[in-house]
C-alpha cells in the first residue's frame, strides 16, 4: 500500500491543508463546552441574559467558522482523493497493457476488473476519509483530556483510564479484522468471475440448458461472500456497544466525582456540563475513529491487491538496444528456426520443433486439430507470447530485439474473437492507422469485403457501433475488423480463423482482394477449412504440437496423412474419386 502513496506526490499541499483546516475546525469545537460553563456559571447563575446573548453569538460564530472550516478541509481532501484515484487507474491500466499474454492468462480478467474498479474505489475512500478525519479524531480525544484537566485535575484522571481502555478495543477489533477483509476481496473476485462469465457466455448457458446449475454455482458463491461479510460486520459490530458502555460508565464517574466536586466547592456546576461534553465529544470521535479505522482496513487491503499487480513484471522485454530494420530488406520475411513454446507453469511444449521460412508476400496456410497449437503458432510472431526455445526472425532479426512498438507496426493482426469497441466505424478503423483518410478507410473495407456493411448504414462511416459490435453480425463483425488491420497496411498480415463466420463465395472473395493489395503483405492465415487455404504457397499442417508436414495443397495430399485426413473430412466426394 506504501508504494501507492506516490500518486498522492502532485497533491501536497491539498494533503497538508485538508488535515490543517480539520484541526483548525477541532480548536473551535473545543471552545464550546468553555463557552457553555460560561453562561452556566455567569449567564444563567447570575440571570444575566445580555452576557447569555453575547456567548449564544460566540457559539453560533464557532459553529459558523468550523463549518467553514470543514467545508474547505473536505474540498481538500475529495481533490487529492480523485486525483490520487484518476492516476492510480492510469498507471494501473498503462502496467496491464504493458503485460504479455502469458501474464493476462494467469491474472484473469475478472481479477484485474475488480482491481481496477472496486479496489481503488475503497482505497480512494480510504485515501479521502483519512486526511480529513485521522489526524482531527485523534487531536479532538487528546485535546479534551487536556482541557480536562484545565477544569480539574482529580476528574480529569477518569479521562486517563478511558481512552487507553477504547483505544484498545478498537484497534484489537483492527487488528482482528485485516485478515478478513483481505479474504472478503478475495471471495468478491470470485462472484465477480462468475458473473462475467455468465453474461459473456449467457447464450452457450442458455443452449445447453445450463441455467439451474450456473444459478446455484452464483448463489453458493455470492453466499458464502455474504457470510464472510456478516462473520466480519460482526466483529466490527462489537465496537460500537462497547465503546459506548466504556463512555457511559466514565460519564458517570464523571458525574459522580464531579457531584462530589461541586459540593465541596472545588469545581463550579458549569465546569461539570464541560467534562460531561468533552467526555462526549470523545465518544463521537472515537465512533468516528473506529469506523475509520474500519474503512483504512479495507483501503490497505485493496491497495495491497492492487500493488500486488504493479508487482507482476511483465515476461515481455524490451531489448536495451532496439534493432533497426536496414532499408535493404532481406528475401526471407519470416525465419523459425526449431522454436518451441511452453506456456507459463506448464508442464509441457505447446509447441515443438517448428522450422520454416517465408518469403515476402507468400501466402502461408496453417491448419490443424483443434489445440495443435495454430494460434500458439502466429502469437509469437507480435510477441504476444515469447518463445521459449530456438529462434525466430523477422527481416533477419530476432523478434525479441526488436522494440515491441516497432515489431507489431510492421504487422496486423485479426484474432479468432472478432472484437468491436463502442463508437463509430470510423473510430473503430482508425485503430489501425489514426492518420488514415477516409479513402484509406474505404479501401480497407472493399479489400475485407465489408464496402456494403457500412453502405447499408444511414451514416455511413460514422454509424454507431454498440459495445462489442453487437449491432452486427458475427460476419460484419469479422469483415470489420479484418478492415480494422488492413488500414495499418501492414507488412506481415495474420488471419487467425478470421473469416469463420463467412460464406465460401465471401471468403474466396476475402483471399483474392488481399493477394491483388498493392502493397503485397506476407500473410499468415490460420483456418478450420481447408478450401480456406487450398492456394496458399506453402501450408503448414499442425498435430499435437509438432509440424506433421508443410508444402503445397498437392503435395500434402500425396505425403500428409494428417492433412489428407483433414482434407477428405470436409471433401468426401474427392476421396471417393480417389
Amino acid at each position: 500500500m506504501r508504494k501507492l502513496l506516490i500518486y498522492l506526490k502532485d497533491y501536497k499541499k491539498e494533503s497538508v491543508l485538508a488535515p490543517l483546516f480539520k484541526m483548525l475546525e477541532a480548536i473551535f469545537e473545543l471552545f464550546v463546552p468553555l463557552v457553555m460553563s460560561a453562561v452556566i456559571d455567569v449567564g444563567i447563575k447570575n440571570s444575566d441574559k445580555p452576557y447569555i446573548i453575547k456567548m449564544c453569538l460566540v457559539l453560533v460564530a464557532l459553529g459558523i467558522i468550523g463549518l467553514v472550516c470543514s467545508i474547505t478541509a473536505q474540498y481538500f481532501a475529495a481533490k487529492a482523493a480523485c486525483g490520487f484515484a484518476t492516476k492510480l487507474r492510469h498507471s494501473l491500466f498503462d502496467h496491464i497493457q504493458s503485460l504479455s499474454f502469458s501474464e493476462m492468462d494467469a491474472i484473469g480478467t475478472s481479477t484485474l476488473i475488480t482491481r481496477m474498479t472496486s479496489d481503488i474505489n475503497q482505497v480512494q475512500n480510504g485515501v479521502n476519509m483519512t486526511l480529513r478525519l485521522f489526524l482531527r479524531s485523534p487531536f479532538v480525544v487528546f485535546g479534551s483530556m487536556i482541557m480536562a484537566f484545565t477544569i480539574s485535575i482529580k476528574a480529569a484522571m477518569i479521562f486517563v483510564i478511558a481512552i487507553p481502555l477504547l483505544s484498545l478495543v478498537v484497534f484489537g477489533i483492527m487488528y482482528m479484522s485485516i485478515p478478513l477483509y483481505k479474504n472478503v476481496q478475495s471471495n468478491l473476485d470470485d462472484v465477480l468471475r462468475i458473473t462475467h462469465e455468465n453474461l459473456t457466455g449467457s447464450r452457450v448457458i442458455r443452449a445447453f440448458h445450463k441455467e439451474d446449475n450456473e444459478i446455484e454455482q452464483f448463489e453458493n458463491s455470492n453466499n458464502s461472500l455474504s457470510k464472510l461479510q456478516i462473520y466480519v460486520g460482526k466483529i466490527s459490530a462489537l465496537m460500537n456497544p462497547i465503546t459506548y458502555t466504556i463512555i457511559n460508565i466514565a460519564i458517570v464517574a464523571l458525574i459522580w466525582t464531579g457531584a462530589i466536586q461541586v459540593n465541596i466547592g472545588n469545581i463550579s456546576q458549569g465546569n461539570v456540563v464541560a467534562l460531561v461534553n468533552y467526555m462526549s465529544q470523545i465518544l463521537v470521535e472515537l465512533v468516528k475513529l473506529a469506523n475509520l479505522i474500519v474503512l483504512i482496513n479495507k483501503a490497505i487491503a485493496c491497495g495491497n491487491r492492487v500493488e500486488s499487480v504493479f508487482e507482476i513484471n511483465s515476461s515481455l522485454i524490451e531489448p536495451e538496444k532496439p534493432a533497426v530494420v536496414g532499408e535493404k530488406l532481406p528475401e526471407t520475411v519470416v525465419s523459425f528456426d526449431h522454436v518451441s513454446l511452453k506456456y507459463k507453469n506448464s508442464s509441457q511444449d505447446s509447441l515443438t520443433d517448428i522450422t520454416f521460412d517465408v518469403k515476402r508476400g507468400e501466402t502461408i496456410g496453417i491448419i490443424g486439430g483443434t489445440g495443435s497449437g495454430k494460434s500458439s503458432l502466429v502469437n509469437m510472431l507480435p510477441r504476444f507470447y515469447d518463445y521459449t526455445g530456438g529462434q525466430l526472425k523477422i527481416d533477419g532479426i530476432d523478434v525479441k530485439d526488436y522494440a515491441v512498438d516497432d515489431l507489431r507496426n510492421k504487422i496486423g493482426v485479426v484474432m479468432q474473437k472478432a472484437v468491436l469497441f463502442k463508437g463509430t466505424i470510423r473510430e473503430n478503423l482508425k485503430w489501425g492507422n489514426p492518420d488514415a483518410s477516409d479513402a484509406d478507410l474505404m479501401e480497407a473495407l472493399e479489400t475485407a469485403q465489408a464496402a456494403e456493411v457500412v453502405q447499408g448504414k444511414e451514416n455511413g462511416l460514422d454509424a454507431e457501433v454498440a459495445q462489442g459490435g453487437k449491432n452486427f453480425s458475427g460476419g460484419q463483425k469479422q469483415r470489420l475488423t479484418i478492415a480494422r488491420a488492413l488500414v495499418r497496411k501492414p507488412e506481415i498480415l495474420i488471419l487467425d480463423d478470421s473469416a469463420s463466420a463467412l460464406d465460401y463465395a465471401t471468403d474466396a472473395a476475402l483471399r483474392k482482394a488481399i493477394r491483388d493489395m498493392k502493397n503485397s503483405p506476407t500473410v499468415f492465415i490460420v483456418s478450420q477449412r481447408a478450401a480456406s487455404i487450398l492456394y496458399a504457397d506453402k501450408i503448414i499442417v499442425l498435430d499435437d504440437g509438432k509440424m506433421a508436414g508443410i508444402g503445397t495443397h498437392t503435395e500434402l495430399l500425396e505425403n500428409c496423412p494428417v492433412y489428407q485426413e483433414i482434407y477428405y473430412s470436409q471433401f468426401p466426394k474427392e476421396r471417393k474419386e480417389a
